[in-house]
């Protein structure tokens, strides 16, 4: 355990019906009995008592609940004082936990003393802290799963067959006086395969279902005037972006959120793509170009009304660029008026006016985002797992050549990275570089 006591206000900054103070280590117990003024606090047990500051004057009455150590979060001794929300009440508590000899919690901080105490690892942490932040409902089962250790488990096993393997090179190092038998490399070889398609699965889904994580980003892209803003408004379900027949009056990306099905997502209206003269335009239309790069999914719309020209043969060239990292909706609007586009090279998924109803392209959106979870693989949630797994590939593969060679020193290096790279996603101890930094970037109370 750690040597000082902790403090800090574990809900969001705000008038609400309740704040939470959380208190950390070996004097949480006694921090609490000199500001409610009682003798005994029975553990795990809701506790109504009045908070008193150093003065002794009554701060709140509120809810104190006290979890012993190890049975707690931190596996230390916590106390949660539940007293009512507001900008006054919870800062004049957590004052008062710092005069009867607490410290402010810097961000992350009691997560991280989880994580020494043994209560969670690196890969559980991760989880709690994009939980918080979750931007839809299914991000939010994952993360959960990864609370309860579905990641960890995953981890383990991997590191554990590696391990095996590698204890079997050793062994062969130290003892072997004749080459291996040759039907022996081929198993072992093919464990290997077995391992690097398995992180491959993994990894290629959990890229693909990164926006589960970050929150899907739409582009909805065009020429000038064929109704892009009046979509993005229509999608919102008020005026967000100015609309006029006045061609460039969307100068710079309009960025919303918005709730489609059970993911809150990005949606981003894009300046209208063509050649331009003015240079606040020109900039406005590299914005739109960087908006398109930066999606999971692009909206392109098509003004059925007018004759297809240039500018929209250069947004089917940049679909077709797209197509190759992203989802694509390709729409026919303004179907309203008289008909007039025609190009023989683009095929159309929704027809439809802006200005009516969008509810097609709601429901399209939701089945792309929908199914980006079909798969029931374990999920990297962070670069940081993503860049460990990849590594952990490259050192299987390249330890091919020497096994085939039967140099088992230089084989058992590349196992050993592997294991190492494996075992930073979960408890990497010998980083604490790292580990301040990923802390660091919690909330604090967290």
């Amino acid at each position: 355990m750690h040597s000082d006591t902790i403090s800090a206000i574990a809900t969001a900054n705000g008038i609400g019906s309740i704040a939470i103070i959380r208190i950390s280590g070996d004097k949480a117990l006694e921090i609490t009995k000199k500001l409610t003024q009682r003798t005994t606090v029975e553990p795990r047990y809701a506790t109504l008592s009045c908070v008193y500051d150093s003065q002794n004057t009554l701060i709140d009455e509120a809810i104190i609940i006290y979890f012993k150590a190890p049975h707690s979060f931190t596996a230390e001794h916590v106390v949660e004082i539940q007293c009512h929300g507001g900008f006054i009440v919870a800062q004049s508590i957590l004052k008062a936990t710092v005069h009867a000899g607490a410290r402010l919690a810097t961000p992350g901080e009691f997560s991280k003393r989880a994580f020494f105490n043994g209560r969670i690892d690196l890969s559980e942490a991760e989880a709690i802290a994009q939980l918080i932040e979750a931007k839809s409902e299914d991000a939010a089962k994952i993360l959960a799963a990864q609370m309860k250790g579905s990641l960890k488990h995953f981890i383990e096993d991997v590191r554990d067959e590696i391990i095996h393997i590698l204890a079997f090179s050793e062994v062969t190092i130290d003892y072997a006086e004749e080459d291996l038998p040759e039907d022996l490399v081929i198993q072992i070889k093919s464990k290997l395969d077995e391992l690097y398609k398995l992180l491959n699965k993994t990894l290629q889904a959990s890229k693909l279902r990164e926006g589960l994580m970050q929150g899907f980003r739409v582009a909805i892209i065009g020429k000038p005037n064929v109704g892009k803003s009046s979509l993005l408004n229509a999608l919102l379900n008020f005026d967000r972006a100015i609309v006029s027949d006045i061609a460039g009056t969307t100068r710079d990306t309009i960025e919303e959120q918005v709730k489609i099905g059970t993911h809150l997502i990005r949606m981003v209206d894009t300046a209208g793509i063509r050649e331009a003269n003015d240079e606040i335009e020109k900039i406005g239309i590299e914005r739109s170009l960087e908006a398109i790069e930066q999606s999971d999914i692009v909206v392109a719309l098509f003004d059925s009304s007018r004759a297809a020209d240039d500018e929209d043969k250069k947004i089917v060239k940049l679909l077709e660029n797209a197509r190759e990292s992203k989802k694509v909706i390709v729409i026919k609007n303004k179907i309203d008026l008289e008909h007039k586009f025609s190009l023989s090279s683009l095929c159309f998924d929704l027809e439809l006016n802006s200005k009516d109803d969008v509810s097609s392209l709601v429901k399209a959106l939701e089945n792309i985002m929908d199914r980006s979870n079909s798969s029931d693989e374990i999920m990297l949630i962070s670069s940081r797992q993503i860049n460990a797994v990849e590594e952990t590939m490259k050192n299987i593969e390249e330890s091919f050549v020497p096994l085939e060679d039967q140099e088992l020193e230089i084989f058992s290096f590349h196992l050993n990275e592997a294991v190492k790279e494996m075992a930073s996603i979960t408890r990497p101890f010998e980083n604490d570089e790292m580990l301040d930094k990923m802390f660091g970037s919690f909330c604090l109370g967290k």
